[in-house]
């Protein structure tokens, strides 16, 4: 085997048809023409002598030789996104790229705003936001900064516990107009309740918060949070919301507030090493004083 490690054209072209599945995913990906994605692969197959895809009825399946070097690329790839943001801006400057990891709703729904405030004052930043109910591994720099709902396990991380997000139940006054309010958490399975479909954590904790199980309870389902957002406000039924958000929203109702009163523990966290980078250090602190306040709302 001749690798060049320099080549990685060649690699970004195999890690984007393993993300992919097919050539044309790909090209999209990349920007590039098909044929070059095809040539970029097949120089880097003759570099490992061996082969890494093999044409199946769905696209390009994955070999074994392939799925051992996927995390490599992974983690290249991830080095090479960090570089990139690094070199945005100078070492003492409040500017460049921030990459920030958050849940679907957190990231879509609550941290524009808190963002756009911080860009007033520091119009040289520029923000990546990857929303994602997965959690993003900041040590092998995936992003800079992380908005979890769990406490990081992981050392070398600095983090801050900025509160708890509470959840409610919610529906729009025009549904409940139209339907009635639930007298009781029992009384749920007469009106329609948005939620998760496949998502088998989440289905557990439907089960055991009203004592009864998810799929017979839920009639609009999706496992994306921003969909069961969506349908809350679109009136078809009652569903789980942030207290916080739903409060913004004057066509929301919570509706069985002793029945149903959850909250979820939110860390901010980022790598040790970005701590002293001031464009991180920046937007970590605003962040952390904005969400502060955010979990302190009733």
């Amino acid at each position: 085997m001749s690798l060049d490690l320099s080549d990685w054209e060649n690699q970004r072209a195999f890690l984007a048809v393993l993300r992919g599945g097919s050539l044309s995913a790909a090209s999209r990906a990349l920007g590039v023409a098909q044929p070059t994605v095809r040539r970029r692969l097949e120089a880097l197959e003759r570099s490992l002598g061996t082969a890494l895809f093999t044409r199946s009825p769905s696209g390009l399946a994955p070999t074994d030789a392939a799925r051992e070097l996927g995390p490599h690329a992974e983690a290249m790839a991830a080095a090479a996104a960090a570089f990139q943001r690094a070199s945005t801006a100078g070492p003492a400057d409040i500017a460049g790229t921030v990459r920030i990891t958050a849940s679907e709703v957190v990231g879509a729904e609550v941290l524009p705003a808190m963002l756009a405030a911080l860009r007033e004052r520091h119009p040289g930043l520029r923000f990546e936001i990857h929303l994602s109910n997965h959690t993003q591994d900041l040590l092998r720099q995936e992003a800079d900064i992380a908005v979890r709902m769990v406490r990081p396990a992981q050392a070398a991380l600095v983090m801050k516990h900025v509160g708890r997000v509470k959840l409610g139940l919610f529906a729009t006054l025009a549904y409940v107009a139209a339907h009635g309010t639930p007298a009781s958490g029992a009384d749920l399975r007469n009106f329609t309740i948005i939620g998760p479909d496949r998502t088998a954590d989440e289905l557990r904790a439907i089960t055991a918060a009203f004592s009864m199980p998810a799929p017979k309870l839920l009639s609009f389902r999706t496992d994306s949070h921003l969909g069961q957002l969506a349908a809350i406000r679109a009136g078809v039924g009652i569903g789980i919301c942030q207290v916080a958000l739903a409060r913004r929203q004057p066509v929301l109702v919570r509706l069985l507030e002793a029945d149903f009163d959850h909250a979820l523990d939110t860390w901010l966290v980022m790598h040790e090493d970005l701590a002293r980078v001031p464009r991180i250090r920046a937007t970590f602190d605003h962040l952390v004083t904005s969400l502060t306040a955010y979990c302190a709302e009733r």
